[in-house]
């Protein structure tokens, strides 16, 4: 089991509020961050322990993070339990959880607003031409997003690194700069 230092606690408590702010279970974050500081895979009992929860939580959350395609399980040899590992590289791991969070939230999103836009397309009122042209605002916006983060999803991480340390560099590169 993990001794936990000062640092790592500060950090794994901070990741919990923040995962709340994102809409994430603070267990589950806290977990998350737990695992991600861990030099070596952890059984559940030992996360239990380290971070004082019951064991039904931390497997539900398990299970959530394996959703997620952040968190793996590993096997040890001459354990028989199984161990859990986080994603190590966070540019990946922000890659993963991209691609999840639109599966999850802008998929969904984008069928409702051209669902929408479609049906108040129909209506004679002006109401609902005020109503169609705010929808049709807002399906530009998110098919633009969704746009971006596929293009995204093909360029290697590396390469993502890379233009996102040009920085203010790239917009004046591109003529958008301010300044």
């Amino acid at each position: 089991m993990p001794n936990l230092s000062p640092v790592a606690r500060k950090y794994i408590l901070h990741w919990g509020e923040l995962g709340t702010r994102w809409g994430i279970n603070r267990t589950m974050a806290q977990i998350h961050a737990l695992l991600y500081l861990s030099d070596k895979p952890l059984n559940a009992e030992d996360i239990c322990e380290t971070l004082d929860l019951a064991r039904s939580n931390v497997s539900t959350s398990l299970k959530e993070l394996q959703n997620w395609g952040i968190v793996r399980v590993v096997h040890i040899l001459g354990d028989r339990r199984d161990h859990f590992e986080s994603m190590k590289d966070v540019f990946e791991m922000f890659r993963v959880i991209m691609t999840e969070r639109k599966r999850r939230e802008i998929d969904p999103t984008l069928k409702l607003l051209r669902e929408a836009v479609e049906q108040a397309g129909t209506s004679e009122s002006a109401a609902d031409a005020v109503t169609r042209q705010r929808l049709q605002g807002m399906l530009d916006f998110f098919e633009l997003a969704n746009q971006w983060a596929e293009g995204a999803q093909k360029v290697p991480t590396g390469a993502l690194v890379k233009a996102a340390r040009m920085g203010e560099k790239l917009f004046k590169l591109l003529g958008l700069s301010g300044s």
